[in-house]
């Protein structure tokens, strides 16, 4: 067993259960702020290299999905000046929605760079990504170890409150 299974393993007995149905049975909203604590943590790594290795692990449809939030959040103007990085390769100019095929064009490397200029530009897309991640636990146990564990650990933060 790996040292990462090993935490893994010492993450899902503190809270107790299976871990995906764990994830699956939380509340939505407890979930998202507890997501949004964990990319705002500065014990994991920053904001846009998480959502960076949570696209590498995406499908198709929920790559599109997330970058259609984090585009919305951005804004019309740094949409305008993502167009000159990966962005620009798969939208056109006036597009504001990636579909499924164009999102699976984009390495995780260009939405790091998005996801930073993002969170630079509104700090309140972690908070958005944190919404848009809580509709999709299965991602969340793809996280590494201390991050899955802050998330999880703020989760029962919330349910014994």
């Amino acid at each position: 067993m790996s040292l990462m299974d090993s935490l893994l393993q010492q993450v899902v007995g503190a809270v107790g259960g299976n871990l995906e149905e764990h994830l699956a049975n939380a509340p939505a909203g407890a979930l998202a702020q507890s997501l949004t604590a964990m990319f705002n943590s500065d014990q994991t790594p920053p904001f846009a290299n998480t959502v960076s290795q949570l696209f590498g692990q995406s499908n198709d449809m929920q790559r599109a999905g997330m970058l259609n939030q984090l585009l919305a959040a951005a804004g019309p103007a740094l949409v305008g000046q993502m167009m000159s990085g990966g962005l620009g390769k798969v939208l056109q100019p006036g597009t504001t929605q990636l579909t499924p095929e164009q999102a699976s064009q984009l390495s995780p490397d260009d939405v790091q760079a998005m996801a930073a200029q993002a969170e630079q530009a509104n700090p309140g897309v972690v908070e958005t990504m944190g919404n848009f991640y809580a509709q999709h636990p299965t991602l969340i146990k793809t996280l590494g170890g201390a991050a899955l564990a802050i998330a999880l650990a703020k989760l029962r933060e919330h349910q014994q409150a």
